[in-house]
């Protein structure tokens, strides 16, 4: 038994395998990895609501809420409006009750027949 162990330790020297456990067998991966991730290297922001220490979003409140709502009149994914999970799980809830006493609109062409703006700023 003691023998296969150091035939493995032979086969793995023999790879050129360097022992920090990455598989790569010894070969250097240049800067690939190095390099910073994602779009320009730009930081992304934390969630407005998390930053405020706003638990509660007022469904009264549309400027607000409008800001979550795009030109089609569909709730803005998360990631596209910078919110954490929690807050959007409040922020869409406060965008359907403003909906069903209508104060927002369900649709875009309720938008555009009304002439009102939903836009985001």
């Amino acid at each position: 038994m003691v023998e296969e162990r150091e035939d493995f330790r032979d086969r793995d020297r023999d790879r050129g395998d360097d022992g920090d456990g990455d598989g790569d067998g010894g070969r250097d991966r240049g800067d690939r990895f190095e390099r910073p991730r994602g779009r320009g290297g730009l930081r992304r922001r934390g969630c407005e609501f998390c930053i405020d220490k706003i638990n509660v979003v007022d469904y009264k409140d549309l400027d607000l809420l409008r800001r979550y709502v795009g030109d089609r009149g569909k709730i803005e994914a998360r990631r596209k409006a910078g919110v954490c999970a929690r807050h959007q799980r409040v922020v869409s809830q406060a965008i359907k009750r403003a909906r069903h006493i209508a104060l927002l609109p369900f649709t875009g062409e309720h938008i555009r027949v009304s002439g009102v703006l939903a836009g985001r700023r």
